[in-house]
């Protein structure tokens, strides 16, 4: 039996964006927009990468049908649940908030340790919000 799956997303994963129709759409259950305790950052690459620094991002709470999708965004995502310490983002589950900063529930999220941002020529969005059409 399939049970949901919720994952926070904030860059080329949202609706709208580059990723969204290959990976997310097809397992899509709801949306809504969301904020997680964070650091956004624009990296040179054109995408944005999220740390566990202080602050807020914004970003949208997908609920997919089952947890069989994290393994196609995993391997786009460059995370290797087998090889965390070789993988390019880190996921774990963290609590996700509404846009009035209140608890809504936990779910899956990928970050990026400062080190490998500043390797990445990292640029800090200060409003927290990443979108590829806006996002210089």
């Amino acid at each position: 039996m399939d049970t949901l799956c919720s994952l926070f997303v904030y860059g080329t994963l949202k609706p709208g964006e580059r990723a969204f129709d290959e990976f997310c759409a097809p397992y899509l259950v709801s949306d809504q927009p969301a904020l997680a305790i964070g650091r956004l950052y624009h990296l040179a690459l054109g995408y944005p990468a999220m740390t566990l620094e202080p602050g807020w991002v914004q970003g949208m709470l997908l609920t997919f049908s089952s947890p069989d999708c994290l393994q196609a965004i995993d391997a786009f995502e460059e995370y290797y649940p087998d090889r965390p310490e070789s993988s390019e983002y880190q996921r774990d589950r963290h609590q996700i908030f509404n846009l009035q900063r209140q608890p809504l529930s936990t779910a899956w999220m990928y970050t990026m340790r400062r080190d490998r941002v500043t390797a990445l020529g990292g640029h800090w969005l200060p409003q927290g919000y990443w979108s590829e059409t806006t996002t210089p």
